[in-house]
């Protein structure tokens, strides 16, 4: 059930927030845990179970952590908390990926004993033959990072542990951000979960909030999201150097309104019922190097890694090489945190590589560069870093790069990009790329220097009010055609 189905915007959303307001603030967590169970449940019935295991056994782990930390050591129950939630992950997430791909390998290696009849399909089917694939439990990556985030946070002593267990797994299953983050820490809203304040313009502003989100997701992101999927599947030889970046440069924009605007859906969610959460995103495309965009996109993924991984291991107070090491670790992680694919791996060893060239010397060289410069740099290894992204298999990656640096055989006379264009779809490029830059705060700030001192105009207020209207129409108008309507995000 996506926040942009209409389901969840005229069924599932109107009936909880109905409820949530019918009942005093004792039963409000209530409402929202059960509300959350149903939300899950929903897509994945059978999978509930896994959840509510976890929250179990992180609650106990929780609490056996913080007696543990009162008598002097908390390692073995780390240790416990640590193997557990990351092997959860591992055997829903990797395992499948990792058995296929030590069987594809062993296939290869024995394929000169068998001539044909060892193949590497052979050899992956001798691995897996007494397996089944596992199904990969919607959130999986978020809800874990969070349990163990909450558990290495009471061994730290920066928060106690939660003695309801109600209130914990409200933590846990919050349903605004439960399948998409951001990834909420238990220190940020632990004060929240026991005592909220809510109020008409809090509400408000979780509202447009949300209307925000969903035009990024329904207006934005779908429409430039049909265009690069309709190229990406197209046959290698209607492929041209133009039509491969314009396949990319929609993809840069889906990606970002997609994920974006779902996190602003959260947020905005999250105000309606009382809670702030934190942001996570900050117009990563204006950055001027990949460690500022790092800064930017997904931050509550990029901070939590800071935070657990990346400072533990040393961060930057420790040698060069060993500073070198962290970071492309890191990244590699970070790019194997998205999913159990190649391609996530190349992602993360890309943008590892990344930082670790800007920190040698190139970071000192953008500073003198020109800023158009150095947003071009940033763009471009970017949009590298999405082909590793999008591109599923090493030959889709081989022929995607081919035809983006003119190599494809496609003919330009015959494949020209202007061929897959419609004034929508032209309208939702020029709108995605003006929505990724901060010209909003820009316009607030000019208002607020013309204002006159001690009058605030009511026009601009009527003006955004107005045009929020407009989008919700907008949307209902194409979530009720049924048009496209993926969420790259959901799959994590």
């Amino acid at each position: 059930m996506l926040f942009s189905s209409t389901l969840f915007l005229f069924a599932f959303l109107p009936l909880v927030l109905a409820l949530y307001r019918a009942f005093g603030q004792r039963a409000k967590n209530s409402v929202l845990l059960q509300a959350s169970l149903l939300f899950y449940a929903w897509g994945e019935a059978w999978l509930v179970g896994l959840m509510l295991g976890s929250i179990l056994a992180n609650y106990g782990l929780g609490l056996w952590v913080e007696r543990a930390r009162e008598r002097g050591s908390v390692r073995l129950p780390l240790v416990v908390a640590v193997a557990f939630n990351l092997g959860l992950l591992f055997v829903f997430k990797y395992a499948d990926w990792l058995w296929a791909s030590l069987g594809s390998l062993m296939g290869i290696a024995l394929q000169p004993l068998g001539g044909t009849l060892v193949s590497s399909e052979w050899g992956r089917n001798a691995l897996l033959s007494s397996t089944q694939e596992l199904r990969l439990p919607l959130g999986i990556s978020f809800f874990t990072f969070q349990a163990l985030s909450y558990v290495v946070d009471i061994a730290r002593r920066d928060v106690a542990a939660q003695r309801s267990l109600r209130d914990f797994a409200l933590y846990i299953t919050f349903f605004p951000q439960l399948i998409a983050g951001p990834i909420v820490r238990y220190v940020d809203v632990a004060a929240q979960i026991m005592s909220r304040t809510e109020s008409v313009p809090l509400f408000a502003s979780g509202v447009r909030r949300f209307v925000v989100g969903l035009g990024k997701k329904v207006l934005i992101a779908n429409t430039v999201g049909a265009l690069a999927t309709q190229v990406f599947s197209a046959p290698s030889e209607q492929v041209t150097a133009p039509v491969a970046w314009l396949a990319i440069l929609a993809y840069t924009l889906q990606i970002y309104f997609d994920f974006s605007g779902y996190s602003d859906m959260a947020i905005g969610l999250g105000r309606m019922f009382g809670f702030r959460f934190i942001e996570n995103f900050d117009y990563p495309y204006i950055s001027r190097s990949v460690t500022e965009f790092w800064r930017r996109w997904h931050i509550s993924l990029s901070t939590w890694f800071r935070d657990y991984l990346y400072i533990p291991m040393g961060g930057g107070r420790v040698s060069p090489l060993r500073v070198y090491f962290n970071l492309v670790t890191v990244f590699v992680l970070c790019g194997m945190w998205h999913g159990a694919s190649w391609n996530y791996l190349l992602f993360g060893c890309f943008h590892g590589l990344m930082l670790v060239i800007e920190r040698v010397g190139l970071a000192a060289q953008l500073e003198r560069a020109p800023r158009v410069l150095r947003h071009a740099y940033v763009m471009f290894a970017v949009m590298i870093g999405w082909t590793f992204f999008s591109c599923e298999d090493f030959g889709l990656m081989r022929t995607w790069f081919a035809a983006m640096f003119g190599f494809a055989d496609g003919r330009p006379e015959l494949v020209y990009a202007a061929l897959y264009l419609d004034p929508t779809r032209m309208l939702a490029l020029i709108a995605g790329a003006i929505g990724a830059l901060p010209w909003t705060r820009y316009v607030s700030d000019v208002l607020a220097r013309s204002a006159a001192p001690g009058r605030v105009s009511p026009w601009p207020a009527l003006a955004a009010d107005l045009s929020l209207g407009l989008i919700v129409c907008l949307c209902a108008l194409e979530l009720t055609a049924g048009t496209f309507n993926p969420f790259i995000y959901f799959r994590f």
